[in-house]
């Protein structure tokens, strides 16, 4: 049988509960989403380095593409 939870502080501790018992059964989520916001984060800082540098043409990233092999 379902419990009726009518006050906003007990809705908030109960919820509070639940997402500590999935933190700490799931933590393979929990990285996953902190690989995910890192990996964004880096990709965000390298496109705003990419704005301020000096552009090159496709040719020259497949050579240095190459030659790092």
């Amino acid at each position: 049988m379902a419990t009726v939870i009518d006050n906003s502080d007990e809705l908030k501790e109960v919820f509070k509960s639940a997402l500590v018992e999935v933190l700490q059964e799931r933590q393979d989520l929990v990285h996953e989403l902190l690989d995910e916001v890192i990996e964004d984060i880096a990709f965000s800082r390298a496109i705003e380095e990419g704005e301020d540098s000096p552009a090159v043409s496709r040719e020259q990233i497949f050579e240095h593409l190459e030659s790092a092999n």
